[in-house]
Parts: structure tokens; C-alpha cells; sequence
């Protein structure tokens, strides 16, 4: 019986033994829980444009070299191109980061093609008080595109948002009708439908329902918490904020103004140089925004139309009516270049002092020039009339004269015909034809009479 002390002895220590490991154990299952996930989001608030297309492919490059695990994009557009919106859409899906869209902050919206990035997107999210929509297809300047035309786009739209929201699980039927009716929906609405996945009030929300929720990664449902997260934001290189800055539609207002002001300087003040080097820098990136930006075609035609009428002010004596008219066509084409879809266009704090400024340089340039053709001509034939020249012979009505160190032909004006002038004698030039002078005696040198 003594044998067997040992083995009761063992099967008394077994309990205390497996807490031990298990104590020890848990330390490492901890660390292994919270090892640290990396996100890494960026901000896209603009139109979809090119810029925004090579924005979302860095940051989607950077995300992968970094090793994250998600890139959360928080979105606030009007819309934008189709085609810039397919690359989006290309890139979103072929991308080897998940992506989770976020409409925010607050007041914040996904329309026209920001539907589609979101349809796209593995996870999707908005904030309070934000809304999702109208994503239906309208002409290069906001107008209604020809029947057969707009029914070929909207039928390819509608399938490419149908087959990507039900890829996801969401309501395709909502999809098709954003863009069929330009429909709209709040937060709250678009959770209800089945549209987006969940409403998050800040980004540490959205982690959170992301990380209970799960996230595909590697095959693998990939769940956190917060603070298990790494959260690295993505900054974009100087060229995308350079593009962003220049298709603003309130700088390519400006520069377009600029730009067609310095080319009427330069034009009416051939040889100023400096004003038709400016206004071709600021007229040439002003037409690359306005071709990417929805412009609407009247808007340019009637600036176009105001640069136009003070030129023609230049050789039409209107007593200021074409300057007046050319305001107006400046300030009106200025209030209806981007108002497109329903879209405010330019406030009018831009408008008026841009017009007025672009207006005052126009009617600057102008006066130059009036001022300039009033005023004696300074070199040629025609600035030698009113000069005193010296009589070198004269035989009859015609003879040579000294000027500024030149002989020319001359001969007598009509009203000193019968005049007979002496070599050395002075007189006076009246008017200058084919290269003759017309010449008549000076006042206090009398020619004799024949």
C-alpha cells in the first residue's frame, strides 16, 4: 500500500500544476490577442476628379507597404466624371487593403459618384446628420443628355452599382433607384435599408463596430478592439494638393478671369510682356479645371463674350456701352458657370469683387490704349508733321529738306503756293504722303515772293 503514496501524491499536485501553466499561459494568449493592427486612413473631400483617383491609389500603396490591415476612407463629395469615378470604383475593388467608407463629419454627403465608391467598399459607414444619393447621370454642363444617350449611361450604371451592392449584401434595389430617381436618404434611413452597414458617430466608433463586427482579411475573420489598433493617417504629396487647390471651382473661376485679362492687356499693349506671360499661366491650367470641372458652357460663352465687348470697345465709340454691357456679361456668365444639378455655383463674395478687379484692369487697359492713339506718333513718317526742317533747294512746288539729320523730298502745301523758299531757310511740316514731306514757310522766316 505504500506504493502507491507517490501516485496520490501526484494526482494532489495536478490541479496546481495545470493553474500554474494555464497562469502562465494567459499572459502569452493576451499578447497574441492585442497584438497591434494597423489602419491607416485618409480624407477625401472634394469632387471626383483625377486627383482624387491618384489620391486613393497611393494611399492604397501605402496602405499595403505599411501592412495594415484596413484604410478607412472618410468621404465628403458632390460627385464628379464618370470616368474618374469607374478608376475609383476599379481600384477600391481590386484593392489588397480592405476599405471602409465613412461619410463625415457631420453634414457631410456621398452624391452622384461618391454612391458608387460606397457601393464598392467592403465596409461602409456614415455619421450623423449625413446623407447618401442622387446619382443619376447629366450632361458636361448639368443639362439633360440626349434620350437614347442617357438611357445607355444610366443602364451601365445601373448595373455596375446593382452587381457591386449585392457583392456585399447590401439593398441593390435602393442602389438602382439613386440612380434611376437621384434618390436621397439620411443616416438612419440608409441604415434601415440595408445601404450602408452601421451609423458612427466619430472614428473611434467606427473602429469599434468594425472590430466586433469582423473584418475579411487574408481569408480570415480578423476581430479587435480599439485599443489594439495602430492608427496611421495618410498625407498626400504636394501634387494631389496642387491639383485639388487648382480644381477648385472658385480658383479656376479666378485664374480664368486673370487669365483673360492679362491676354487683353497684352493684346492692346503689345511689348508689356508681363501681362500676357501671367494671364497665359493662369488662362491655360484655368481651361484643363475647367474641362474636368461641370461647367456649364453659357456661363463661359457669356465671359468670353464680356472680354469681347471691351475689345470692341477699343474701336467702337459707344460712350462706355459696351463697357457696361461687358460687366454685366461678366457678372452674369460669372453666376452661371458651375450652377449645374441643382448646384448653388459661386457665392457672390468671389463674384463681385473678381469682376469688379478684373473689370477695373479691362477698362485700365483700354484707357492705355485711347490715351496712346490720342498722342503724337514718337517714330515713322508721321512723327516728323509739326517738326522744323531746313530748306536745302526748292524749284517751283517741290524741292529737298533737312530733318533730324535726313534729307527728304518736300513739297509746298497748298496754301503757300506761289512761294519761293531759299536753300537755309526754315519751314515748318504739315503732313507727311508717300514719303513726301508737305512743307510750308515759318511765320517768322517769310518765304519771298516770286
Amino acid at each position: 500500500m505504500k506504493s502507491l503514496a507517490p501516485l496520490a501524491a501526484v494526482k494532489r499536485l495536478c490541479p496546481y500544476c495545470l493553474l500554474a501553466a494555464l497562469l502562465l499561459f494567459v499572459p502569452v494568449l493576451s499578447r497574441a490577442q492585442t497584438a497591434p493592427i494597423t489602419v491607416v486612413t485618409a480624407t477625401l473631400d472634394a469632387a471626383i476628379s483625377p486627383a482624387q483617383v491618384d489620391m486613393l491609389d497611393d494611399a492604397i500603396a501605402v496602405a499595403k507597404k505599411r501592412g495594415a490591415a484596413l484604410l478607412v476612407l472618410r468621404l465628403n463629395t458632390p460627385g464628379g466624371g464618370i470616368e474618374p469615378m469607374r478608376r475609383m470604383v476599379t481600384s477600391i475593388l481590386g484593392s489588397p487593403v480592405p476599405i471602409a467608407i465613412w461619410i463625415a463629419p457631420s453634414g457631410a454627403r456621398a452624391a452622384s459618384g461618391g454612391v458608387f465608391l460606397m457601393a464598392a467598399a467592403a465596409i461602409t459607414a456614415m455619421a450623423q446628420d449625413t446623407t447618401i444619393g442622387s446619382a443619376s447621370p447629366v450632361g458636361p454642363g448639368g443639362g439633360d443628355l440626349d434620350k437614347t444617350l442617357h438611357k445607355k449611361i444610366q443602364n451601365d450604371l445601373e448595373s455596375l452599382v446593382r452587381g457591386m451592392a449585392l457583392s456585399h449584401g447590401r439593398n441593390a434595389k435602393w442602389y438602382q433607384r439613386f440612380v434611376a430617381n437621384a434618390e436621397n436618404l439620411t443616416a438612419a434611413e440608409a441604415v434601415r435599408e440595408r445601404v450602408v452597414d452601421f451609423i458612427a458617430v466619430d472614428q473611434q466608433d467606427l473602429l469599434t463596430q468594425i472590430g466586433k463586427r469582423g473584418l475579411e482579411s487574408g481569408g480570415k475573420l480578423l476581430r479587435f478592439s480599439p485599443d489594439a489598433v495602430v492608427v496611421t493617417p495618410y498625407e498626400p504629396g504636394w501634387r494631389y494638393g496642387f491639383l485639388t487647390w487648382l480644381l477648385d471651382p472658385q480658383v479656376a473661376y479666378i485664374l480664368l478671369l486673370i487669365g483673360v485679362a492679362g491676354i487683353f492687356f497684352e493684346l492692346t499693349t503689345p511689348g508689356a510682356i508681363l501681362p500676357g506671360v501671367v494671364g497665359g499661366l493662369c488662362l491655360l491650367p484655368a481651361l484643363y479645371a475647367l474641362s474636368i470641372l461641370p461647367t456649364n458652357i453659357t456661363g463661359l460663352l457669356l465671359l468670353l463674350f464680356g472680354g469681347g465687348l471691351f475689345l470692341l470697345e477699343l474701336y467702337v465709340t459707344s460712350y462706355g456701352l459696351l463697357s457696361v454691357s461687358g460687366v454685366a456679361a461678366l457678372f452674369i456668365g460669372s453666376m452661371l458657370l458651375f450652377r449645374h444639378n441643382g448646384q448653388a455655383g459661386l457665392p457672390l463674395s468671389v463674384i463681385a469683387p473678381t469682376v469688379a478687379g478684373v473689370s477695373l484692369i479691362l477698362l485700365l487697359a483700354g484707357w492705355i490704349v485711347a490715351k496712346a492713339q490720342r498722342q503724337k506718333p514718337r517714330s515713322g513718317l508721321e512723327a516728323l508733321v509739326g517738326e522744323n526742317a531746313t530748306v536745302r533747294h526748292f524749284e517751283g512746288d517741290t524741292g529737298k529738306v533737312f530733318v533730324n539729320g535726313e534729307i527728304w523730298n518736300a513739297r509746298l502745301d497748298a496754301g503757300c503756293a506761289g512761294c519761293r523758299l531759299a536753300p537755309g531757310q526754315s519751314v515748318r511740316i504739315v503732313a507727311a504722303q508717300d514719303m513726301t514731306l508737305v512743307v510750308t514757310a515759318v511765320v517768322d522766316a517769310p518765304a519771298t515772293a516770286r
